[in-house]
C-alpha cells in the first residue's frame, strides 16, 4: 500500500499567481471564524473582550500569511498565540503542516516542531496560572491538547508528506535518467546497424558502380575511334556513374559511425551556400532546363551544417524530379533567409508534354527522405500542385530548438515510461487539486473534532482549587464565559446545596453549581454558586453544606 498525501503544499512566492494572497486571507479568516464558533458553542472560546479577540485574530491571520516568506517565525508565533487564543488552532495546524513539508533539513525541522510544541504549554501556563489564577495542572493539560492538535499531528503529517515529495522527486530523476540511458542505448544500437548497412552497401552497390564507371570509360575510348558522334553519350554515362558513386559515398557517410561521419556534419564550406545552389542551377540549365534563380538575404555560410545540407538536398531533389517529370517547364528557385529561418521554394510550371505515368524512374522515396530530413530539423515541408504548376516549399529554422530536441516529439514514447503519466494533463491536474481541497477540508475537520474532545475533557477537571479570582470570573460575564472558566453545572453539588443555599438575589433566572471537592476541617463541602439574570452573571456566593443530610 502506497501512502500518497493529497493535502496541498505551498509553492514559492515566484510561482504564486496574483491575487492568491487575498484568497488565502479570506480562507484563513473563514477557518478562524468557524473554529471560534465551534469553541464558543461549548464554552471554550475564552474570556477576552470582543476588541481583544479581533486584534488577536488579525494577528493570527497575518502570521499565517507570513509563512510563505518566514515559515519558521510564523509557526513559532502562532504556536505561542494558540496558548492564549485556542481559536487559532486550525490556522496553526495549517502552518505547521506546510512548514514541516517544505523543510529540507530534518534536524532543523525536528527542533522547530519541538520548540513550537512547547510554546502552547508555556503560554497556557502564563494565561491560566499566573494571570487567571487557575491550577497549573489544568493549564498544562490544556496546553498539551493544543500542542498535540495544532502542532505535533499536522507537523508529523507534513513531515511524512515532505519525505514522500523528496522520494517522488528522486524517482522522477531516476526515471528520467533511465529513459535517457535507454534512448542512448537504442541510438548506439541504431548506429551499429547503420554501420553494418553502410558496409554492405559499399561492398555490393559500390563495387557494381565502380564496374559501370570502368566499362563506361572503356566504351568512351572505343567510341572515340569508331563512332565519335556517340562519344558525348558515353562520357555522360561515365560522369553519371561517377556522380552516383560520389553520392553513394555521401549516403554511406550518413549511415556510417559518428566518429568518421562524412555525411550531414562533414560538409564543405560551400555546401548549401549561394554558390553551391547556383552550381546546381547551372547544371540544370546545361541540361536544357530554363531555371530562374533568386537569392534574398544574406548568404548561409554562418548557418549550422544540418540546415545547409537540407537546403542543398531540397533544391537537388526538386530539380531532379523536374528533370524526370516536368522537362521543358519553366522553373524558379528561390532561397530567402528570414529572421530565425531559411525558406526554400522550387516552383515549376506545367510541362509542355505531360509525363508518362509508368516511367518507372522514381519510387517516391526522395520526397519521403526530404520530409524526414526537414522534420528532424523541426522545419516544415509543403509539396504539392499549385494553380500554375507544382511547388516544393521548405521552411528550416536556423537555430536548434531551445530544449535540445524536436518540439513535436514527446519526452518519451507513450507506454515506454512513466514521466507522461506522472505529469498528467489538465483534467488530471484538476482532479488532483479537487482531491487536495477535499482532503484539506476533511483533515481540518478531523483536527477540529479532536480539539473539541480534548478541550472538553480538560474542562471537566478542576481548573481552580477554590473560587476563581475576580480577574477570571466577575459580574457582567455571560453564562458561557463563566462555564468556560469554572466548568459546567454539577447535579451532585446542586443536590447537596438544595435547601441549604443562601437566598438568591431578586430577578435571578438561573444558577450554576460547578463541581467541587473542597472540604472544611469539619468535613463540610465548599460550594460556589453563580447566579444569572437573563444570562448575565449578577452574584457569586460561596457557602458550606454538610456532606450527608
Amino acid at each position: 500500500m502506497r501512502f500518497v498525501p493529497l493535502l496541498p503544499a505551498d509553492r514559492p512566492d515566484a510561482d504564486r499567481p496574483p491575487g492568491r494572497w487575498l484568497v488565502e486571507a479570506v480562507v484563513g479568516g473563514c477557518v478562524l471564524l468557524v473554529t471560534f464558533a465551534a469553541l464558543h458553542s461549548v464554552g471554550l472560546s475564552g474570556l477576552f473582550a470582543r476588541s481583544t479577540l479581533v486584534a488577536l485574530g488579525a494577528l493570527a491571520l497575518l502570521l499565517s500569511l507570513a509563512r510563505h516568506r518566514h515559515p519558521d517565525a510564523a509557526l513559532l508565533g502562532l504556536a505561542a498565540l494558540v496558548g492564549i487564543l485556542p481559536s487559532a488552532a486550525m490556522l496553526t495546524a495549517i502552518v505547521a503542516y506546510t512548514t514541516s513539508r517544505r523543510s529540507a533539513r530534518a534536524l532543523r525541522r525536528d527542533l522547530l516542531l519541538v520548540a513550537a510544541a512547547l510554546l502552547p504549554l508555556l503560554t497556557s501556563e502564563v494565561r491560566l496560572d499566573y494571570w487567571q489564577g487557575g491550577r497549573w495542572q489544568y493549564a498544562i493539560a490544556q496546553g498539551g491538547v493544543l500542542a498535540v492538535v495544532a502542532v505535533l499531528i499536522p507537523g508529523l503529517v507534513g513531515t511524512a508528506a515532505g519525505q514522500q515529495d523528496q522520494l517522488v522527486g528522486a524517482l522522477r530523476e531516476r526515471t528520467a535518467a533511465a529513459e535517457r540511458a535507454k534512448r542512448s542505448a537504442e541510438n548506439e544500437s541504431r548506429l551499429h546497424e547503420r554501420s553494418r548497412i553502410a558496409a554492405e552497401m559499399h561492398d555490393l552497390v559500390g563495387h557494381r558502380l565502380s564496374l559501370i564507371s570502368l566499362h563506361a570509360g572503356g566504351l568512351e575510348l572505343a567510341l572515340d575511334r569508331q563512332a565519335p558522334e556517340l562519344r558525348d553519350e558515353a562520357e555522360q554515362l561515365r560522369r553519371a556513374s561517377r556522380d552516383a558513386m560520389d553520392e553513394l559515398r555521401q549516403v554511406l557517410g550518413v549511415l556510417g559511425p559518428v566518429g568518421r561521419d562524412t555525411g550531414t556534419d562533414a560538409l564543405t564550406d560551400a555546401t548549401g551556400t549561394r554558390a553551391d545552389i547556383l552550381a546546381l542551377v547551372e547544371e540544370s540549365r546545361a541540361a536544357g532546363v530554363a531555371v530562374a534563380f533568386h537569392w534574398e538575404g544574406e548568404d548561409l555560410t554562418e548557418i549550422r551544417p544540418q540546415v545547409r545540407r537540407a537546403v542543398n538536398r531540397v533544391v537537388r531533389e526538386s530539380l531532379t524530379n523536374i528533370h524526370r517529370y516536368a522537362l521543358g517547364s519553366a522553373v524558379e528557385v528561390t532561397v530567402e533567409q528570414l529572421p530565425g529561418s531559411v525558406e526554400v521554394v522550387v516552383h515549376n510550371g506545367r510541362p509542355p508534354v505531360p509525363p508518362t505515368v509508368t516511367t518507372g524512374l522514381g519510387s517516391g522515396r526522395g520526397l519521403d527522405g526530404l520530409r524526414e530530413r526537414v522534420a528532424v530539423l523541426d522545419g516544415r515541408l509543403t509539396v504539392g500542385p499549385v494553380p500554375d504548376g507544382f511547388e516544393v516549399r521548405a521552411v528550416l529554422p536556423t537555430e536548434p530548438p531551445a530544449n535540445g530536441r524536436r518540439t513535436d516529439r514527446p519526452e518519451s514514447a507513450p507506454g515506454t515510461g512513466i514521466l507522461p503519466v506522472l505529469a498528467g494533463g489538465p483534467a488530471a491536474r484538476l482532479r488532483r487539486q479537487l482531491a487536495s481541497a477535499v482532503s484539506a477540508a476533511l483533515g481540518l475537520a478531523g483536527l477540529g473534532v479532536i480539539l473539541l474532545l480534548g478541550l472538553g475533557l480538560v474542562q471537566q477537571t478542576r481548573p481552580y482549587d477554590g473560587p476563581p479570582p475576580t480577574s477570571a470570573v466577575h459580574p457582567g460575564m455571560t453564562e458561557g464565559q463563566v462555564v468556560s472558566v469554572v466548568g459546567s453545572d454539577s447535579s451532585a453539588v446542586r443536590s447537596a446545596a438544595a435547601g441549604r443555599e443562601p437566598v438568591r438575589p431578586e430577578g435571578t433566572t438561573s444558577c450554576l453549581f460547578p463541581y467541587t471537592s473542597r472540604l472544611t476541617s469539619s468535613d463540610r463541602l465548599y460550594v460556589t454558586r453563580y447566579c444569572f439574570e437573563d444570562g448575565t452573571l449578577t452574584e457569586i456566593t460561596t457557602f458550606t453544606t454538610p456532606l450527608a443530610p
